[in-house]
């Protein structure tokens, strides 16, 4: 059945290829973007050509794609969900479901989560975070209807994720229903486990560094399999070598510890392949033979420095090409959304050129859908300029495709030109002190600050309150902060007001200045001059003077101003800034599995841990006698350090014991599936992506710098214009049969 008009308009009708007849041309009759060219019919119709340019574009830019409805009203309502202030409210609706779980029961408001001090936590009331929950799953329904909507029935029905989206929200609504039937007394919320979707559903990155690592994991299941074998090899090893008689049980029961039985054998070897129980599993057996050694030594080279890191290896082997699979995937959606506007542009041809073969877009036309669209006010500079820069000439479709380059490059803004005095005394001062030495000078001075700090606290720490003298260190703090305001006004004077606030070093030095002149000038007034003897009292938590130490301490930042000065120590900090940006798909995957399996751990493991009765006579080493009380899941904040600490593995083996001795051993299951999945799995894929981004920047090519002056020194590139030269570019027939199976547009040639 054909589609209706109004979701297919404008037909794209224009003959780009054959002999000039009339068989590739669109129907008579068909409504195109060149059929009407006067009258109103003719205004509104150019006009909605216009906006599906807009619509293209902004797509391309996003990088969203382009396989959307294309009338009036759907633009309006696509453009509308997609304005920032739509996506800050959905954005904030996911962030407020994921929050409730640090409120509802069991809550996580108390002092600390040490299960010997901690009170009774205030518990809402039935109600209070289901309403809230309610509102969130309602935008989130109207969220899934919009997106349902906009793509079509057809293209709902074979996006997954919609659909899982769709399923998601029956799921939660349901177990809501059965939450307030039960008056929030159910023993399990399921929905409670599926609020991290909406997170990951949201976000295009993520989603593909969750295919990333859907594709690797059939490569590290085959390291996993070698490890397995690894570990099972030297446990029976270990049984063996370790197995203890009747009578040798007495002295060697240290040995009994760790090879008493199997599982306690695998546990201790799946430990030590992490390191962190070593050398402790090593000594009682090395204790007594020194050959033993030679067992852990060779486990831990096979397992730790050979497999594990192999791993490593694999892993980045296999995302190196996906990193690169995710940027031609965005460049190829960067290119169909420009030509999807090109392609629209070109077939409104004015009336006068109806007939000539030339394919193009109207720079005029281009402008209109310039001023339309969202983009930065920086980067749409650029773009205009370019577009004047041809004239009336029509733009062809590699011309068009390279206007939209601009948006990879990060505009570098100009400071604003300095004050001009006439006198020379003045204009040798500006020049002195907006000298870099000056900079220099101050950071000399902020040095000789913090040391002068560091130097009292140490000297400080083995007296009383009551012997120390503070009078040396008050008249130091008196000159340095004098120092600092000086520094601020000359600086102002050499660069102006305006050239001053556009460096956001100065703007960090101006506040602290500000802040310690506000403190200095309350201490001075509320405890007088310094003088023999002075000594500041406490008022509080936290006194005047202890305030403007601590403020002072925030100096140290303004070295960091010399990064840019050394060029190695520069690429690193634009390397490791850049990989910001990149590593926000990583962090929320990690948000995803660190939300999942805390809700696990208070199902499986909340109020397990209880508090001691007597822990004086506890081993040393256990969890007692090392006092991890607070390391628990009886709420969700603790269960979110527990599984940090557990993430670190160091003394990762003293939780495997305590929870297998006061929940039972299937607990060891948890733990390490924990470990697979963050220190193994996600830690690997982190490096992988560390790997490639300094690879890539460390390549001799990305250092090459524009020569100051140049157009081109006003511009920082991207990740996805650094990687440019090593991705292709899509084919136009490739383009043009893409946009053929546009569900709502149709492509006459």
């Amino acid at each position: 059945m054909a589609e209706p008009r109004a979701e297919s308009e404008p037909l794209l009708g224009r003959f780009r290829g054959g002999s000039g007849g009339s068989s590739g041309d669109c129907p008579p009759g068909l409504l195109t973007c060149r059929s009407v060219q006067v009258g109103p019919d003719g205004v509104a119709l150019q006009d909605l050509c216009i906006n599906q340019a807009v619509v293209f574009i902004e797509d391309a830019i996003q990088y969203r794609s382009i396989y959307h409805r294309m009338d009036a009203s759907a633009m309006r309502l696509y453009r509308w969900y997609y304005s920032k202030g739509c996506q800050r409210v959905l954005n904030f609706t996911i962030f407020l479901i994921l929050a409730l779980a640090f409120i509802e029961t069991p809550s996580s408001f108390t002092r600390t989560a040490d299960v010997r001090y901690r009170s009774l936590p205030w518990e809402p009331p039935c109600g209070l975070t289901e309403g809230v929950e309610a509102l969130c799953l309602l935008v989130f329904l109207a969220d899934v209807s919009v997106k349902g909507y906009l793509v079509g029935r057809a293209q709902f029905q074979k996006n997954r994720w919609l659909l899982a989206y769709l399923i998601g929200l029956i799921v939660s609504l349901v177990d809501w229903t059965v939450s307030l039937s039960f008056a929030c007394q159910e023993p399990l919320r399921v929905r409670r486990l599926l609020r991290p979707f909406f997170l990951l559903q949201n976000s295009s990155m993520m989603k593909k560094t969750l295919k990333c690592i859907r594709w690797s994991l059939p490569e590290m299941a085959s390291v996993g399999l070698l490890l397995t074998i690894h570990l099972c090899l030297f446990t029976m090893l270990g049984m063996l070598l370790f197995a203890v008689g009747e009578k040798d049980e007495e002295q060697d029961k240290e040995r009994l510890a760790y090879f008493r039985n199997l599982p306690e054998a695998l546990t201790s070897l799946l430990v030590l392949l992490t390191t962190a129980n070593n050398p402790d599993v090593m000594i009682p057996a090395y204790s007594k033979n020194r050959a033993y050694a030679i067992f852990f030594i060779v486990f831990t080279l096979i397992g730790s420095l050979f497999l594990m890191n192999l791993l490593t290896a694999i892993v980045y082997n296999q995302f190196r090409g996906y990193l690169m699979k995710s940027l031609q995937t965005s460049l190829s959606r960067r290119r169909l959304g420009t030509r999807a506007a090109f392609e629209v542009l070109s077939s409104m041809a004015e009336k006068d050129r109806a007939t000539s073969e030339a394919v193009g877009v109207n720079p005029q036309k281009l402008l209109q859908v310039l001023q339309r669209a969202e983009l930065g006010s920086s980067h749409k500079q650029a773009i205009v300029e370019k577009v004047y820069s041809h004239g009336s000439t029509l733009l062809l479709a590699d011309e068009f495709q390279k206007l939209f380059d601009e948006i990879d490059k990060t505009v570098i803004k100009e400071h604003p030109p300095r004050p001009q005095y006439q006198s020379p005394f003045l204009q040798s001062a500006q020049f002195l002190f907006g000298h870099c030495y000056f900079d220099y000078l101050g950071n000399l001075i902020a040095l000789g600050n913090l040391v002068s700090i560091c130097v009292f606290l140490v000297l400080d720490s083995d007296l009383p309150p009551e012997a120390r003298d503070d009078f040396v260190l008050g008249i130091l703090n008196c000159v340095f902060i004098l120092y600092y305001l000086l520094e601020l006004l000359l600086k102002v004077f050499a660069l102006g007001l305006r050239g001053y606030l556009s460096y956001l070093s100065n703007v960090f030095d101006g506040l602290l200045t500000i802040v310690l002149l506000v403190l200095e000038i309350s201490t001075l007034a509320m405890y007088g001059f310094p003088h023999p003897g002075w000594k500041p009292g406490k008022l509080g938590l936290l006194s005047l003077w202890d305030m403007t130490r601590l403020v002072s301490m925030l100096i140290v930042f303004r070295f960091l101003r010399i990064i840019p000065s050394v060029k190695p120590m520069a690429v690193v900090a634009s390397t490791i800034l850049g990989l910001i940006q990149n590593l926000r798909a990583f962090g929320g995957i990690l948000v995803v599995v660190y939300y999942v399996f805390a809700i696990i751990g208070i199902n499986l493991f909340r109020g397990v841990i209880v508090p001691p009765g007597n822990s004086s006579s506890a081993p040393c080493g256990s969890f007692e006698q090392l006092e991890y009380w607070a390391n628990n899941f009886d709420d969700f904040a603790a269960a979110l350090i527990t599984l940090w600490n557990v993430m670190v593995v160091n003394n990762w083996q003293v939780f495997l014991d305590a929870y297998r001795r006061y929940s039972g051993p299937w607990s060891e299951i948890y733990f390490v599936l924990w470990w697979l999945v963050s220190s193994v799995i996600w830690v690997n894929l982190f490096l992988a992506l560390l790997l490639e981004n300094f690879l890539h920047k460390w390549d001799p090519r990305c250092h090459e710098q524009p020569l100051a002056g140049t157009r081109e020194a006003t511009y920082q590139m991207s990740v996805g214009l650094m990687f440019r030269d090593i991705l292709e570019e899509p084919r136009e027939e490739e383009l043009v049969e893409r946009l053929r199976r546009h569900p709502h547009l149709q492509l006459c040639r």
